[in-house]
């Protein structure tokens, strides 16, 4: 499948509960990775899709889901993405995730809302 998602990550308000529920429900095997002061947990499904869950960096803010999909160009992938929207905010810039590749921010669309988009090759990630 062409852009296919890669990537789902849970901001959550209440870390402890969300992997209590989600992990005894999906039966998903979650393994902490200590990120600096917080904790990162890794969602490892049997099958499909897998992907993450943090305590939600803004304060106040509720939770949610984020899904990334997998584009062969980041660069570009945003910049039609922005043109698309019609949000006319320039290009936030990608960032490297550890063992996992290079990560688009997110797009606000007023359309859709937000979107992620990911890149798995560390190849020509510049």
């Amino acid at each position: 499948m062409a852009n296919a998602f890669v990537h789902v990550e849970l901001s959550t308000t209440d870390l402890a509960k969300a992997k209590d529920f989600y992990g005894k429900l999906f039966e998903w095997k979650l393994e902490d990775v200590p990120m600096g002061d917080d904790t990162y947990t890794m969602i490892k499904p049997v099958a499909g899709t897998g992907g993450g869950m943090m305590k939600n960096p803004v304060p106040g803010t509720p939770s949610f889901w984020l899904a990334y999909v997998e584009v062969a160009d980041i660069h570009a992938a945003t910049k039609q993405a922005l043109r698309q929207s019609r949000a006319g905010a320039p290009p936030r810039p990608s960032v490297s995730c550890p063992r996992r590749g290079r990560r688009g921010r997110s797009v606000s669309c007023p359309r859709l809302g937000r979107r992620g988009r990911y890149r798995k090759s560390f190849k020509n990630t510049r």
